[in-house]
């Protein structure tokens, strides 16, 4: 049977650099698993892989899509599929690396059977959030369909949104539709490796790569979105960072207020993906410490048995 490793982790683990080393030592193709770093425009807000690194090993599935698109996690698992498949083909591994759990359980595992919603129905969705705003949206949303209010963060706009156009289209809830067998679960056999550090070298770790952003032209990547006029709600906007620098940008923040605010969403954010990977995603191999190079040589050890005997 075909073979297939995820790595997965929060923001900052140090996950990218561990696919990298994973893909160099087996013949690996990277494919990205993070919902943001599909987009193009963003790849230093969004800790994409540098063109150097790129070019030195296959990678897919980067800065495919432009920032005024919106990638799904169907559309994602698709072309994921499809790039394993070629990988294959190759007489490579595939190697899936990302931060959205989402993504990843959606190609090991499949997809809930939802409909594809109508345009009309998503415009009118998004234009409902753009009225109201966070909060009010989300009052709305408890109102008729308190199961998923209550799973969501009222500042998770784009998963707000999903859930009530999933309720408009379909007059069932979100939470009902993933309560139903999933399908489309890749046919591969499958070891995840999962990268949870403790807490605080992680919030080290967020703090210091938003400061190295700054530095190697994060702002610029900003200014460039601000010019082309987008969506607010769309989801390259909404990349760690984003609406911080812009707000300084527009002179409403100093930029050490809007760097201070950046770190906090992202360390925030990371918490989030914490809690995520440590209860919904059953990984045959997890690292609770900072990643190293002792790990890093048990980690190989590991994947030299997985591809020999696979996992059971």
């Amino acid at each position: 049977m075909n073979k297939l490793l995820v790595i997965a982790g929060p923001t900052a683990s140090g996950k990218s650099s561990l696919a990298s080393a994973v893909a160099e030592r087996f013949d690996g193709v990277v494919i990205n698993a993070d919902s943001m770093q599909v987009y193009r425009g963003v790849p230093i807000l969004t800790a994409q892989p540098s063109a150097a690194e790129q070019g030195r090993l296959p990678h897919k599935l980067y800065s495919i899509f432009e920032p005024a698109n919106v990638c799904s996690a169907g559309i994602w698992r698709s072309l994921a599929a499809k790039a394993c498949e070629e990988a294959w083909k190759a007489g490579k591994l595939p190697v899936v690396v990302g931060g959205t759990g989402l993504y990843i359980r959606s190609l090991i595992e499949g997809l809930s059977p939802i409909p594809e919603i109508p345009d009309a129905i998503r415009e009118a969705a998004r234009a409902l959030f753009a009225e109201l705003g966070n909060e009010r949206f989300h009052a709305r949303l408890a109102e008729r369909d308190p199961v998923m209010a209550e799973r969501l963060d009222p500042g998770n706009s784009q998963r707000l949104v999903r859930a009530w156009e999933v309720l408009e289209a379909t007059d069932r809830s979100l939470a009902d539709w993933q309560a139903d067998p999933r399908e489309g679960g890749l046919d591969a056999d499958s070891a995840t490796i999962v990268l949870t550090p403790p807490r605080d070298a992680l919030y080290a770790n967020c703090d210091r790569r938003l400061e190295a952003m700054l530095e190697a032209g994060a702002l610029d990547e900003v200014a460039a979105l601000m010019k082309l006029g987008l969506d607010p709600a769309l989801p390259a906007m909404k990349a760690l960072g984003v609406a911080e620098f812009a707000a300084y940008l527009r002179r409403e923040l100093s930029l050490d207020t809007a760097l201070a605010a950046a770190q906090q969403s992202t360390r925030r954010y990371a918490k989030r993906q914490l809690t995520w990977f440590r209860h919904q995603l059953i990984p045959q191999f997890r690292i609770d410490e900072q990643l190293s190079e002792s790990f890093v040589e048990r980690i190989f050890v590991f994947i030299r048995s997985f591809l020999l005997t696979g996992v059971s």
